[in-house]
């Protein structure tokens, strides 16, 4: 029978981030549960549980990497529901006849596949970890090219007052920086061996239960545990959750780009090229498709959180159909946010910048953004309440003679002779802590990176 290779993903085959999905390949996964195997037959034999030479035979058999035949492995499991007593069965036959019968000795099927799960988790948070890093680094490079680049802020989708597009894009930094900062701290809370048995009880395992799953834990680089979490997968949810933030931003950033990219505003774009973006019926166009892009990964990754957490209710020792849930989402999950991440790092490399359109649009509607930066100066005169009233009547009448704000309120001020001028120039002395808050968030980061340790990761 030949093995289904499931349906076609367009997004994935587009702009799919390959290095995660190495990690989460078929040919990985049983390499990890191989691996597992082997440290287990590893520590029994250093504790006398197995024969040593029965060990041996069992680490030398796994380390060959055409050990499992993968089509017959995948048929058996479908008859038996899961992988490994048929993984077990092919190590268990590459051995010679009178070294037999030592494989997988006192652990069950949920051990061997957690364990290799956690080993999986590790390497798939360093690589989101080096997408974050990346995504940072690039953030910080814009920050500190453009923090006196003055642009129009927006709230509520309207202009509201001057910023720069490095205030704006520390806002991101610092998201990027906790969102690194939360997955590092995350890492040694997944990347935990399972090895507990059947019921969670370690009874097959003996009195060495103990310190055989130390030992695992030790050769395979996992964090060793006194308490088995079969079923307890709190922790699975909160990492994932982690993966999802760090999309959710990749995701809100590329918003950004495409509204700003947008023909009305046309502050910033997407990096340009022959028929990039193209439409098949719209010469003119440029679609921001990395943008898009990270919005389709970012909402994929975001859909299967909602599963993972329902699947952390499986009940009693072991799940009941929970488990397999995790199968499908996880991989998913890991794959769709580190995708949405690497297309972010992409995007922010060659983010386009037009400070001259910044410069258009802050005249836009007649120079209306600094309003409040004029009630302010009048306000030391005149009382907050009063001022805030005086201005919001010159911007009506400012929008109803189609007259900019420097021209009606420079005629108000004629007529008040006691109050000083008023400059109401959209430039960087209309910003306040812009420049400031930029360079705070660029230390934030530096130091960050030369206080907080990188993710373990198994050098083989």
């Amino acid at each position: 029978m030949s093995r289904r290779t499931g349906p076609f993903d367009l997004l994935w085959e587009l702009y799919g981030d390959q290095e995660m999905a190495a990690v989460f390949s078929a040919e990985e996964t049983v390499a990890c549960w191989v691996r597992v195997e082997s440290a287990l037959a590893q520590a029994q034999a250093q504790l006398g549980i197995v024969d040593a030479a029965r060990a041996a035979a069992i680490q030398a058999a796994c380390a060959d990497p055409g050990l499992i035949d993968l089509p017959a492995l995948w048929e058996g499991a479908r008859n038996v529901g899961y992988p490994i007593l048929n993984l077990v069965r092919q190590v268990d036959a590459a051995l010679p006849a009178d070294m037999r019968g030592s494989v997988h000795f006192g652990a069950t099927t949920q051990d061997i596949m957690d364990s290799g799960l956690a080993l999986q988790l590790d390497a798939a948070m360093a690589v989101v970890e080096e997408r974050l890093r990346e995504l940072g680094d690039g953030l910080a490079a814009l920050v500190v090219a453009h923090e006196a680049t003055v642009m129009p802020g927006r709230t509520h989708g309207q202009q509201a007052v001057p910023t720069t597009l490095g205030a704006k894009l520390a806002v991101y930094l610092d998201e990027v920086r906790r969102h690194r900062a939360r997955l590092l701290a995350a890492r040694d809370d997944v990347r935990r061996v399972s090895l507990f048995g059947a019921g969670g009880t370690s009874a097959a395992l003996g009195p060495e239960a103990t310190r055989v799953r130390s030992l695992v834990a030790d050769h395979l680089g996992l964090v060793d545990t006194e308490v088995p979490w079969h079923v307890a997968r709190d922790s699975i949810v909160h990492v994932a959750g982690v993966v999802v933030g760090a999309a959710t931003t990749a995701a809100r950033l590329a918003r950004e780009v495409t509204d700003l990219s947008r023909t009305e505003i046309g502050e910033i774009g997407e990096t340009v090229g022959h028929h990039r973006g193209a439409s098949s019926t719209m010469p003119q166009k440029a679609n921001p498709i990395t943008s898009e892009s990270i919005i389709g990964f970012a909402v994929a990754a975001r859909s299967a959180l909602p599963g993972l957490s329902r699947a952390a209710e499986a009940g009693h020792e072991r799940s009941a159909g929970e488990w397999q849930v995790e199968w499908v989402l996880l991989p998913a999950l890991f794959a769709n946010g580190s995708s949405a991440l690497r297309l972010a790092v992409e995007l922010v490399a060659s983010l386009a910048v037009y400070p001259e359109r910044m410069r258009s649009n802050l005249a836009a509607d007649g120079g209306l953004i600094m309003s409040e930066h004029a009630m302010i100066r009048l306000a030391t005169h005149l009382g907050r309440e009063e001022a805030h009233d005086v201005v919001y009547g010159l911007a009506l009448e400012s929008r109803r003679r189609n007259e900019t704000l420097a021209v009606v309120l420079e005629e108000w001020l004629r007529e008040h002779p006691s109050l000083p001028p008023v400059d109401v120039a959209a430039d960087q002395g209309a910003v306040g802590d812009a420049v400031r808050l930029s360079r705070a968030s660029l230390a934030l980061w530096s130091d960050t990176l030369r206080t907080e340790p990188r993710p373990w990761k198994d050098p083989a």
